[in-house]
C-alpha cells in the first residue's frame, strides 16, 4: 500500500481506519468520501481499496473491471446526492492537478438544479 514514495498513500491509511474520513460508499474493492476540501456542493473522492494502481491508465489496462466498479459507485454517489449531473474527473499526473498516486475519481455536483458547473470550474482537483 504504497505511493512512489514508498509511503502508505493518505488513501492507504483512510481505507485502514487510520484517518478519519466521512465514507459514503464501500464495496469490497472501492471505498468513497467526501473530499476535506471540496471543490463543489458536492465533492465525493472515489478509490481502490487496491493501492497498486496510480492513475486511471494503469487501473483500465491493468484491471477493466476493477475501474468499471469503480465508475459505477461513482455514479450511485452521483444519483443520490446530484441533481442528476455531475463531473467525474480523474487527474493523471502531478502536471494535471494529482496529488495523491492512489488511483481515484472526483465526483463533482450539485443537488440544486439551477447550479451550473461551467469549464471554467474545473480548476485545481
Amino acid at each position: 500500500m504504497s505511493s512512489t514514495s514508498g509511503q502508505p498513500t493518505i488513501f492507504s491509511r483512510i481505507i485502514a481506519r487510520e484517518i478519519p474520513a466521512t465514507i459514503v460508499a464501500e464495496t469490497e474493492h472501492i471505498i468513497a468520501f467526501l473530499d476535506i476540501a471540496p471543490k463543489a456542493p458536492v465533492h465525493v473522492v472515489v478509490t481502490t481499496k487496491d493501492p497498486q494502481f496510480q492513475n486511471v491508465a494503469e487501473l483500465a489496462a491493468g484491471n477493466p473491471a476493477l475501474l468499471a466498479e469503480l465508475v459505477a459507485v461513482a455514479e450511485r454517489i452521483a444519483v443520490e446526492r446530484t441533481n442528476g449531473q455531475f463531473r467525474l474527473v480523474f487527474n493523471t499526473g502531478a502536471a494535471a492537478g494529482q496529488t495523491v498516486f492512489h488511483v481515484h475519481a472526483h465526483v463533482l455536483g450539485s443537488q440544486e438544479p439551477s447550479d451550473s458547473m461551467g469549464e471554467d470550474s474545473l480548476g485545481a482537483l
